[in-house]
């Protein structure tokens, strides 16, 4: 079964094929005693971020096997965290992630480069 970096990818790829927006993936390897890595993305209304966590979670499971083992919070919500134990996935409300500034909790850790399809929205959030 797919772990760690190659299912943090697996996440963002399919964040990018739903059209999620802002998607960043971190290693918090060393960092973080929570989780290795973690996949943050955006939707900007509640159809798209329910959209983005069907598509995450079900591609992620049909391709790779991988399901995960607890799920916090709710598109009506505006954020869900898919908890996959060595990779953690927030799907976010715009608003809300630049409220929580997840970023910026993160500063010491290293950024993943990954290419998204060229027909994503893929962009860095910044503060």
């Amino acid at each position: 079964m797919i772990q760690g970096e190659a299912l943090a990818l697996a996440c963002a790829q399919a964040a990018a094929d739903i059209k999620a927006e802002h998607i960043r993936v971190w290693d918090l390897r060393g960092i973080s005693t929570i989780t290795d890595f973690m996949v943050v993305c955006s939707g900007n209304s509640t159809p798209q971020l329910r959209a983005i966590l069907r598509d995450v979670s079900g591609q992620v499971a049909e391709l790779h096997g991988a399901k995960p083992i607890n799920r916090e919070g709710n598109s009506e919500a505006r954020w869900v965290v898919l908890d996959y134990i060595d990779v953690m996935v927030h799907i976010m409300d715009d608003e809300l992630r630049e409220y929580y500034g997840l970023e910026s909790l993160w500063t010491e850790a290293k950024e993943i480069e990954w290419s998204a399809p060229e027909t994503s929205n893929l962009t860095k959030f910044s503060h």
